[in-house]
């Protein structure tokens, strides 16, 4: 990554996942659940990205792909009665549950999302979308990001990952391997000026910050889907509903949707069943509950790691219950802080479809943000 920041026909671009601004700062002696977002994407640009951008953003993206594919799926199989449709559908992340679910639960890969994780949506952007706009040759873009997950390492390296007709994200350095470069370079992050993202895939919305914590991704995509479905915001407050926040290993939640828009008229008295896991134990429990047919959820969160991202193998080490608290405090905070909390409503991601991807699900969509993935021998 050096050697790329020092060449100059390289342009090296960096993503920061929602989960390290708030992890960062543990390895630079700050209290755990300290936000540090300013000061990260200063020093980002004193250590040489050409462009230092958000892996928010395509969170955001994410859930605009993803709570499609999830409307659709429930018209076909309420609507068009289609029985190839695989329900429940569940989110797809978490790289670390990908890759269980392949060895685990192959049967139900159907299930799973097609969309890419945020990360790797990222990557086949820069080197298409943000080439394009910027005229540079899409050979000549580095694509780093900076990750509080190891196994995002390996979502980089996989087959499927090349949909830009490269390799989509080239280099994931973890939260803790950023602190080294920080140290290395001789910064002092504490006296760092707060610096904002550069423009084109640097803007984000506070569903797009809660990608970070378990129940991030659930409440983000609910907060998107009820509006886009009924034209109102999603009642959390006036609901009987186990909220999908917090750090149970299994919430659930449902919502009934009353009085939707025309064109979903058909989901009119549906009460949509959510269910949110995280730690691969609880992931266990909620598939063979799913497996054995006791359950009749609709959506489900998947995270592979205790507490969501924020408690990702990547992080600073202790991560225990109370700083995953302190982190998913902050990263509520990150929400409460914005302006724009709701992913339909993020100007950047509009204007990615305006100029680029035209609507959710279509063929460019398709072809660069979604993907499937394959069964895999257990041992």
């Amino acid at each position: 990554m050096w050697e790329a920041i020092a060449n100059p026909v390289k342009h090296v671009v960096v993503q920061t996942a929602p989960a390290v601004r708030v992890g960062l700062g543990e390895e630079l002696g700050l209290k755990p659940g300290s936000r540090v977002t300013g000061q990260m994407v200063a020093a980002l640009k004193r250590l040489g990205f050409d462009a230092v951008l958000d892996t928010d953003f395509t969170a955001d993206l994410t859930i605009m792909e993803e709570g499609t594919e999830l409307l659709t799926r429930l018209k076909k199989v309420l609507v068009d009665k289609d029985e190839t449709v695989s329900l429940p559908m569940a989110t797809s992340c978490s790289p670390g549950w990908i890759k269980y679910i392949e060895h685990m639960y192959p049967e139900y890969l159907d299930n799973l999302s097609t969309c890419k994780s945020p990360q790797q949506m990222f990557g086949a952007l820069a080197k298409t979308y943000y080439a394009k706009a910027r005229n540079i040759e899409p050979e000549n873009i580095v694509s780093v990001s900076i990750m509080p997950c190891t196994a995002k390492k390996f979502e980089a390296y996989r087959p499927e990952m090349h949909d830009s007709g490269y390799r989509d994200v080239d280099y994931v350095l973890t939260t803790r391997e950023f602190a080294i470069l920080i140290k290395q370079a001789g910064l002092d992050f504490n006296k760092l000026e707060p610096a904002k993202y550069d423009r084109l895939m640097g803007d984000s919305t506070g569903a797009g910050a809660i990608f970070g914590a378990t129940g991030g991704v659930m409440e983000a995509a609910l907060r998107t889907v009820y509006e886009l479905v009924t034209g109102r915001e999603v009642p959390f407050k006036n609901l009987n509903i186990e909220p999908v926040r917090g750090m149970e290993g299994i919430k659930e939640a449902t919502i009934k949707i009353e009085n939707p828009l025309k064109e979903w008229a058909f989901l009119d008295g549906v009460e949509l069943k959510c269910a949110v896991a995280h730690g691969l134990i609880n992931a266990k429990t909620v598939m063979d509950s799913v497996k054995s047919g006791k359950s009749s959820y609709h959506f489900i969160e998947f995270m592979a790691c205790p507490g969501g991202c924020l408690g990702g193998g990547g992080q600073p080490i202790p991560t225990n219950p109370e700083i995953r608290k302190k982190r998913a405090e902050a990263i509520y905070a990150e929400d409460g802080a914005l302006t724009l909390r709701k992913s339909h409503e993020n100007p950047e991601v509009r204007k990615l479809y305006k100029d680029f991807l035209k609507h959710p699900l279509s063929e460019t969509s398709h072809h660069l943000l979604h993907t499937k993935y394959t069964k895999r021998e257990r041992y």
